[in-house]
């Protein structure tokens, strides 16, 4: 695992199954305005912020795109 790609950290087998909370579409590696690592959803306007490698797909928390 590198600390400076926290995207990555995640196990690809945990990727493959990670969905939007919201409308169940899958999610995308991307960056938040201040370059922060998180996951885009592809079928809503939604991202989800990672903290220490640990998505946090809670849709209360999640920035809108």
């Amino acid at each position: 695992m590198r600390e400076d790609d926290p995207v990555t950290a995640i196990e690809p087998w945990l990727r493959e199954i990670l969905r939007c909370p919201s409308c169940r579409s899958a999610l995308t590696d991307g960056q938040a305005p201040d370059s922060a690592p998180e996951l885009q959803c592809t079928g809503c306007s939604l991202a989800y912020r990672i903290d220490d490698g640990i998505p946090v797909l809670l849709v209360d928390e999640a920035r809108t795109r």
